[in-house]
Formats: structure tokens, C-alpha cells, sequence
């Protein structure tokens, strides 16, 4: 499925979704908190943490329906050798303030 970083990484920009209620693939992330700027803030932590662009293609809120889409988008865009470069890695989560 995904790496652990991603999954918590994704995770701390879902405030209704239950700490033990299951991440599946067609969870919808709008139902469970990512709004407009969580989808920015979220957006830009994944480029950083697997040094990947989104192309402009890419930047819809289909990508962002849920986190199979959204995963499936980000693999496609890393080189095939860098595709476990960051597993374990973790970002700090949303900067809200």
C-alpha cells in the first residue's frame, strides 16, 4: 500500500479521523478535515519529504479525494530508484498557528 511516513504524515492533516479508526484507500480526506489549506500545507510537505513535484496536471482535488489517489499520484511522479528513499521519514506535521 504506502510507507508509515506517509500515512502519518497524511494522517496529521485529517482532525476527524479517529487515531484507531483505519486509513483505507477510499477514506475521503475532505470528510475527515483536509480543507483547502490543509491540502497546500499537505501538498508542499510531500514534495519535500519525497522530492517530488506535482506537475500542474496533478493539482486537482480529484488527486486529494482520498489517500489511494493521492499516493498513487505521488509514486508516479519519483524515479523508480527513489521510490523507498524516504521511508521512516517523517515530517512535523501541519504548521498551523
Amino acid at each position: 500500500m504506502w510507507d508509515s511516513a506517509f500515512e502519518e504524515t497524511l494522517r496529521s492533516y485529517l482532525p476527524f479521523l479517529p487515531a484507531d479508526e483505519a486509513l483505507a484507500a477510499d477514506t475521503p480526506l475532505r470528510e475527515y478535515g483536509l480543507d483547502s489549506l490543509a491540502t497546500v500545507e499537505l501538498l508542499s510537505v510531500l514534495e519535500q519529504d519525497y522530492d517530488v513535484r506535482f506537475e500542474d496536471d496533478a493539482l486537482n482535488l480529484e488527486t486529494f479525494e482520498n489517500p489511494g489517489r493521492l499516493w498513487t499520484t505521488l509514486t508516479a511522479l519519483q524515479p523508480a530508484s527513489g521510490a523507498t528513499q524516504n521511508v521512516g521519514r517523517v515530517s512535523a506535521g501541519p504548521r498551523r498557528g
